[in-house]
């Protein structure tokens, strides 16, 4: 285990059912970066996430955080350790109020007044959309707010990684800036980030590293920059040019 890499994956297998999905995936997350899980539809990126959680188990490898072996926890221990995870559907409680959604997240808090204003400031700094609805049930907001909430639950404790299934899809440009500067914050707060991504724009203007997966493996794995620079590469590995 790399002492600058805080998630590592070694030869990583899952299998869902009859259906073999990784098929020995290799990827370091650097501590203090932002990572980019690129790829296709379909090359097991989110997958990859979820065998990180322990939402589906390895069937093979290796996966350490902080150099700890996670490979066989349980999800609530994988969480416990800092991790946030907000999958691609969000997981929002649509009939719990936005301050409700938040607290349920905040897990030394059993009453808003215990949860950290100056992180609750921070948070609203970043995504002013949460304050502003604060009281309002989550399930009227829009997409856009609606993601600025699951990323704003995952951080309102403070989180060594933070691991986003596609957090700009669907989402119109404007939103998205806001959502660029948002995680550019955060990076620069010291959290390590691991995103998967469709949207190559928002690749380009955040990633540090990159890793792109195809057919359920890691296929390349360098600097975003080097990666944004070289189309050829785009056009083989993404077939899409940045």
């Amino acid at each position: 285990m790399s002492t600058t890499n805080l998630l590592e994956l070694r030869g990583v297998h899952t299998h869902i059912g009859a259906y073999h999905i990784l098929h020995g995936v290799d990827l370091a997350v650097p501590r203090g970066q932002l990572t980019m899980l690129l790829g296709r539809n379909g090359a097991g990126k989110t997958t990859t996430l979820r065998t990180i959680m322990g939402l589906w188990n390895a069937s093979q490898g290796q996966i350490t955080f902080a150099g700890k072996d996670i490979t066989a926890l349980h999800t609530p221990q994988i969480a416990g350790m800092n991790i946030a995870y907000v999958p691609e559907n969000m997981g929002i409680f649509a009939d719990l109020t936005v301050k409700e959604n938040m607290l349920l997240a905040a897990r030394k808090a059993s009453h808003a007044g215990q949860m950290d204003p100056a992180r609750l400031e921070w948070i609203f700094k970043l995504f002013p959309a949460v304050e502003k609805f604060w009281n309002h049930p989550a399930g009227k907001l829009s997409g856009g707010q609606k993601q600025m909430l699951a990323v704003s639950r995952a951080i309102v404790e403070p989180r060594e990684l933070l691991i986003v299934d596609e957090p700009s899809k669907g989402l119109a440009p404007a939103i998205i800036n806001n959502m660029i500067d948002a995680f550019d914050q955060l990076k620069k707060s010291g959290v390590t980030i691991l995103l998967v991504e469709q949207n190559i724009n928002f690749a380009k203007r955040l990633g540090d590293a990159v890793a792109v997966m195809d057919n359920g493996r890691v296929v390349h794995a360098g600097s975003m920059a080097d990666l944004a620079a070289d189309e050829a590469l785009q056009q083989s590995l993404l077939g899409l040019a940045l």
